[in-house]
């Protein structure tokens, strides 16, 4: 365990924590595989509330923890639903690549075992609102996670993008269309654009458009105390912004999308032997060597 403060420490208040139990059910494995854990689950912990469809109210559920069964799309989902009121969250990676859900089930007893003892960590990360303002007024709004985007739709031509920081206008982009993440999403969509790796306790957005015109355009780092505001100049038929992968609304060339810092804060359980690096060096096969082979003669 690396060095932290206490408070980063994960106190349970009770011998036997109470834990929601979430992931999509309609994903394959995910229903057989919560069968199979709820008696290692049970060992640890009280289950006080299943949800594998993601439809229930957790705001007034008395709970400790949650565990969810997926990957990182149900990690997201389950940020999303706990809303204002988020808990410190266990993922089980049922998914490929698992950034957030990365325990493995085999894992997940001895993983509760730590947290019981106090030997897992809180890792606070970034979340932030998105909000589509029309004729000069909130119409609509989502908590996100991982990143807000600008998508341009048919018919696939460049958009004129401008983008304002604190009520300044930054730059105008031209491009197929615009990111702003979060350090955990940074590793989503933002990577494959070609945006950079941020450490995902920092508390900053990173910019990065998607197949930028000019060649000099790079992505961007700023802090998440910042208000970020996009307006589109005209936007096809389909533009729409989209959180964590949801459609969020179709824009007009009047409207002006806001991201800002939200209040609640993710709260991943960082368990021995699973730190940020480890992770990294894992799903993105840091630790590879390319050897040639050697051809039988």
């Amino acid at each position: 365990m690396t060095k932290d403060a206490p408070h980063d420490l994960f106190h349970c208040p009770l011998e036997r924590p109470r834990v929601l139990l979430l992931g999509a059910g309609e994903r394959p494995n995910v229903m057989a595989m919560a069968d199979q854990l709820r008696q290692q689950i049970e060992q640890h912990a009280e289950i006080v509330l299943t949800d594998f469809e993601f439809k229930k109210d957790l705001s007034s559920v008395d709970a400790d923890l949650a565990i969810v069964l997926g990957g990182d799309g149900s990690m997201l989902h389950a940020a999303k639903k706990m809303a204002d009121r988020q808990l410190p969250a266990l993922g089980v990676n049922l998914g490929k690549l698992g950034f957030l859900a990365d325990l493995q089930p085999e894992e997940l007893s001895d993983a509760l075992a730590d947290v019981c003892a106090g030997r897992a960590r809180i890792v606070r990360h970034l979340m932030f609102h998105a909000t589509i303002f029309r004729a000069g007024k909130p119409w609509k709004q989502s908590l996100g996670l991982n990143e807000a985007s600008i998508l341009g739709g048919p018919p696939y031509s460049i958009l004129e993008i401008d983008f304002y920081v604190d009520g300044e206008l930054a730059t105008t982009y031209s491009c197929d269309g615009l990111i702003v993440s979060t350090p955990v999403g940074s590793t989503a969509h933002n990577l494959s654009a070609g945006g950079p790796i941020l450490r995902k306790d920092l508390q900053a957005f990173v910019i990065s458009a998607i197949s930028p015109h000019t060649l000099t355009v790079r992505p961007i780092v700023d802090t998440a105390d910042r208000i970020y505001e996009i307006t589109v100049q005209t936007p096809h038929r389909s533009t729409s912004v989209v959180v964590d992968g949801q459609p969020l609304g179709q824009l007009t060339a009047d409207d002006r999308v806001r991201i800002e810092r939200a209040k609640p804060e993710f709260q991943l359980l960082e368990i021995r032997g699973h730190t940020y690096y480890s992770t990294l060096r894992e799903k993105l096969g840091w630790g590879g060597r390319f050897q040639k082979k050697r051809e039988n003669r």
